[in-house]
């Protein structure tokens, strides 16, 4: 069984390593988002644009209930490294795909490198901070990622400028390359690992869902729906309004995370999750009304600062809520589930967003109806929720 932190510090030589893989890792496979919908476009898939973020969160969505099991069995480094490995690979392949369905195919692999690295990520971060600054912890690594994707998308548009669509795709692959080269350094957490067999692949019910985080999946199941809307429409968007860097609006919603993150995660140590998520998914819902029916740039760009604070205070908060919900000898399995009602809201919301939208300008507001109406649900039922008292111990 392991044993919870209760005094110590954040900044070890392992957290700080961590963050650095997570930045990477997030860098390597965002930086192509806003590059895809067009390159889908050239191959004569135009029409499939929702599929791009949804086939990503299938694979992404079945594989947590593996990488859980496997995260709290083979360790937690492993599980990582597949992930990272995953993206190396998938990055090489790109450039070779010349038909619609090798496309898509391959996003549906694409996908197994979110279902493994952040579940992996999210367990270790649990064992090695102590657990009253678990919401300050996860604020730190929400600031890594996030830098990540802030960076990814800019550098994906100016590299396929200036170089090569697969130029781009290379730097991607390298990029998870040395995301994994990090995490090989660092040492293991999970006590009395295990060998990886065959045998633990199979997986029965009790190892899909840890009811005793369902607020919590619930509550990101509901807010993520804004972020695949976010992820399939606001490329197009962008070059509606014309604004050449189909990445800016990444860049500047992702920047603006990051001045909420670290702060979002101190507050939830201090006033409750329950409390900070109330106020982020409001503002979310605002977000979206204000980017569905943003007319200008300007007010575009508006919109991604109000939607990047929201995010940014709901995403570390949510996370250390699930830790705190879990039991620490399941937390593998906690975040799995977590993790798999993200990649349901993110998935569904890049599907009916793209429905919606259906490539008709005049229809943004309308798919960013859905993803304010989404958030503003998460809202009431933050409202009508009832806090338990959670120990930290398990038991």
């Amino acid at each position: 069984m392991q044993t919870a932190i209760t005094t110590g510090r954040i900044f070890t030589l392992p957290f700080i390593l961590l963050c650095f893989s997570s930045f990477l890792f997030f860098a390597s496979f965002n930086m192509m988002i806003p590059e895809l919908p067009d390159y889908l476009t050239s191959l004569g898939g135009a029409e499939y644009k929702g599929l791009i973020i949804a086939l990503f969160t299938v694979t992404a969505g079945i594989s947590r209930p593996f990488s859980g099991k496997l995260t709290d069995t083979i360790g937690r480094v492993p599980v990582m490294a597949f992930g990272s490995l995953v993206c190396f690979v998938c990055g090489f392949l790109y450039p070779f795909l010349q038909t619609v369905a090798a496309f898509l195919m391959l996003r549906l692999v694409h996908g197994f490198s979110t279902g493994f690295k952040p579940t992996g990520t999210s367990a270790y971060v649990a064992d090695v901070v102590p657990f009253d600054r678990r919401g300050e912890a996860m604020g730190w690594l929400g600031l890594s990622g996030s830098t990540g994707m802030a960076i990814g998308p800019a550098i994906g548009s100016v590299v396929t400028s200036h170089l090569s669509l697969d130029f781009m795709f290379y730097s991607s692959s390298i990029l998870a390359l040395l995301s994994i080269a990090i995490l090989l350094g660092m040492p293991e957490t999970l006590p009395d690992q295990v060998p990886f067999r065959l045998g633990l692949l199979k997986i029965s019910r009790k190892d899909i869902y840890e009811h005793r985080v369902f607020p919590a999946a619930f509550v990101t199941f509901l807010t993520s729906f804004a972020y695949g809307t976010v992820l399939t429409i606001t490329p197009d968007q962008s070059s509606y309004l014309g604004i050449g860097n189909k990445g800016l609006f990444f860049t500047v919603f992702t920047i603006s995370s990051l001045a909420t993150r670290f702060l979002a995660g101190k507050f939830s140590d201090r006033m409750g999750r329950v409390p900070v998520l109330k106020i982020s998914s409001l503002a979310l819902g605002i977000s979206m009304v204000m980017t569905g029916f943003a007319g200008s740039a300007a007010m575009f760009l508006v919109s991604a600062v109000a939607f990047g604070a929201a995010i940014g205070t709901n995403s570390p908060t949510v996370s250390a809520w699930t830790i705190d919900l879990s039991h620490e000898e399941r937390r593998g399995k906690a975040v799995a589930t977590m993790y798999i009602f993200l990649e349901a809201g993110i998935g569904l919301g890049a599907f009916l967003s793209a429905l919606v939208y259906n490539n008709q300008t005049d229809r943004f507001g309308w798919s960013f109806a859905l993803a304010a109406a989404t958030a503003f649900a998460a809202f009431g039922y933050l409202l009508t929720y009832k806090p338990k008292r959670v120990t930290t111990q398990s038991g």
